[in-house]
C-alpha cells in the first residue's frame, strides 16, 4: 500500500512539473522580441538638420573655442589646447570626433534597420561610422569594447514587460533609450575637446510628427569624470527621407566645410 502510493505521488509530481515546463515554454515563446514591440519605428534614412550651434557643427571650430562645453574642466581644457589637426592626421587619428560621443551631432545622414530581433544597426555616411545597439547584451561583440563606437546597450522605455503584455501603456513614453560605454577617447568637437574612456554616453532617441514629415530627436548625455565636472547634454533632429535620397558615404576628415544637411551645400 505504501508503495502505491509512493508511486502515484512520484507520477503526479511528474505530471505536475511537465505541465509547468510546458507552460512556461509556451509563454517565452509568446513574448514578443524587441523588434516586434518597438514603439516607434526609427527604420530608414535620416538625414541631420542643424538648427542649433551651426558654428560648431558645420564646420570646424578654431582651438580653444570651447563656448557652451560648460562642464569642461581646466584639464580638458589644457587637453584640447594641445589639440593639432597635422598631427592627428599623421596618427590616423582622422575619427576620433566621429566616435559615439559626437557623431550624432555631425551634418550627415543615417541609416537605421534591424541587423536581428534584439539589435539595431545605425550606419553614418559622415565618416562610415557603424553603431549597433544591442538590446540583449550576449550578444555584444568583444571586438566592440574599446572601440570610436564602444558598446551599446538598449532598451525600450515605457514598453510594458509582463508576460503577454507587449502594448505601449497609456500614457507612457515610449523611446528608444541606448546607454554606451568602453568608447576610445575621442572628441565632442571637432576641434579637438575630449572626452576619455572613461566616459559614459546616454542617448534617448523620440519620434516626432509635423508639417507632413517625420522627425527623430536624439538627447545625449555624456558624462566623463576625467574631463568634465558634470553632464554635457545636446540634442540633434534628423528628418526622414523617402529613399537614400544624397546618401554618399566619406571618409573621415580633420576639417570640414558644410557637408550633409541639403544637397545644394555638398561640396
Amino acid at each position: 500500500m505504501r508503495i502505491r502510493r509512493t508511486s502515484g505521488l512520484i507520477v503526479e509530481l511528474a505530471c505536475l512539473l511537465l505541465a509547468g515546463a510546458a507552460s512556461s515554454g509556451a509563454g517565452a515563446a509568446e513574448i514578443a522580441t524587441p523588434k516586434q514591440r518597438a514603439p516607434i519605428d526609427l527604420t530608414g534614412y535620416w538625414v541631420a538638420i542643424i538648427t542649433e550651434d551651426w558654428r560648431w557643427r558645420m564646420v570646424t571650430p578654431p582651438k580653444g573655442d570651447y563656448s557652451s562645453v560648460f562642464p569642461l574642466n581646466d584639464q580638458g581644457r589644457k587637453l584640447a589646447d594641445t589639440w593639432d589637426p597635422d598631427r592627428d592626421t599623421a596618427n590616423g587619428d582622422q575619427c576620433k570626433a566621429y566616435g559615439a560621443g559626437n557623431i550624432m551631432r555631425m551634418p550627415t545622414r543615417v541609416h537605421v534597420e534591424w541587423e536581428d530581433d534584439y539589435t539595431l544597426r545605425l550606419e553614418t555616411d559622415a565618416g562610415k561610422q557603424l553603431r549597433r545597439f544591442y538590446f540583449d547584451p550576449a550578444k555584444i561583440k568583444s571586438s566592440e569594447a574599446s572601440s570610436l563606437q564602444g558598446v551599446s546597450v538598449a532598451e525600450w522605455v515605457g514598453i510594458a514587460t509582463e508576460r503577454f503584455l507587449t502594448q505601449t501603456l497609456p500614457g507612457a513614453i515610449t523611446h528608444l533609450k541606448v546607454v554606451t560605454t568602453h568608447m576610445s577617447p575621442g572628441y565632442l568637437r571637432k576641434n579637438g575637446v575630449p572626452y576619455s574612456s572613461k566616459a559614459v554616453l546616454t542617448e534617448y532617441f523620440d519620434i516626432e510628427k509635423g508639417f507632413g514629415s517625420q522627425w527623430f530627436t536624439v538627447t545625449s548625455i555624456v558624462e566623463d569624470p576625467e574631463y568634465l565636472t558634470g553632464p554635457f547634454i545636446t540634442s540633434s533632429d534628423f528628418k526622414r527621407l523617402e529613399a537614400n535620397t544624397g546618401w554618399r558615404p566619406e571618409p573621415c576628415k580633420t576639417g570640414w566645410g558644410p557637408l550633409a544637411v541639403d544637397p545644394r551645400l555638398r561640396r
